[in-house]
């Protein structure tokens, strides 16, 4: 039997800075992305490595804090799948970039709904509804990965940064509604 962690004051705290975190590494990732260029440069090509490299270390770091792996299943399937596609996308790398467009696709669709499960299970966390979300979204930008990558137009890491951009949005989204709510419990307690 797991144990799901109720929400408190320090569960909050972290989420807000785990929160913050990601979308700055996101939007860290989205304008290496963009300053790279469509074309497939080494750099382009380690941050594609990275991205899904950096969801499987994130999700390590938040288990960790929230329970640990054994209690929180789809992080720990999310870090699998996230470690798996690191390795595929290098190896995609080598088959052409429909290939790492056609990884990346199936692995929006994976993590997105690992991600919208633990949005779920979090659910009285509170802003939880912006990773439901952004899980949603996540596996229907995979679909549309996945349908760009039989096209005849080549793809590049400028069709990925926007699905970054989007993530980004929805973690600063939770951390600013998170904070939010603190800021107004801790006056609700200092007037109480």
């Amino acid at each position: 039997m797991t144990t799901i962690q109720q929400p408190g004051r320090d569960t909050s705290r972290w989420l807000s800075s785990y929160y913050f975190l990601s979308a700055g590494v996101s939007v860290g990732w989205v304008a290496a992305a963009f300053t790279s260029g469509k074309a497939m440069s080494p750099a382009a090509a380690a941050l594609l490595v990275a991205y899904p490299a950096w969801d499987a270390v994130a999700n390590v770091i938040d288990a960790r804090r929230s329970g640990g792996l054994a209690a929180n299943p789809s992080q720990a399937l999310n870090v699998a799948a996230s470690s798996v596609v690191a390795i595929a996308v290098a190896v995609a790398l080598g088959w052409g970039l429909h290939a790492v467009l056609t990884v990346f696709g199936v692995w929006a669709i994976l993590s997105g709904l690992l991600q919208l499960a633990t949005g779920l299970r979090r659910w009285q966390a509170r802003a939880q509804w912006a990773m439901v979300l952004s899980g949603a979204q996540s596996a229907l930008a995979g679909a549309h990965f996945i349908l760009r990558a039989n096209g005849a137009a080549t793809p590049g890491i400028t069709d990925i940064a926007p699905y970054a951009a989007f993530g980004a949005f929805y973690f600063l989204v939770s951390a600013v509604w998170l904070t939010v709510v603190q800021a107004r419990k801790a006056a609700t307690e200092r007037t109480a």
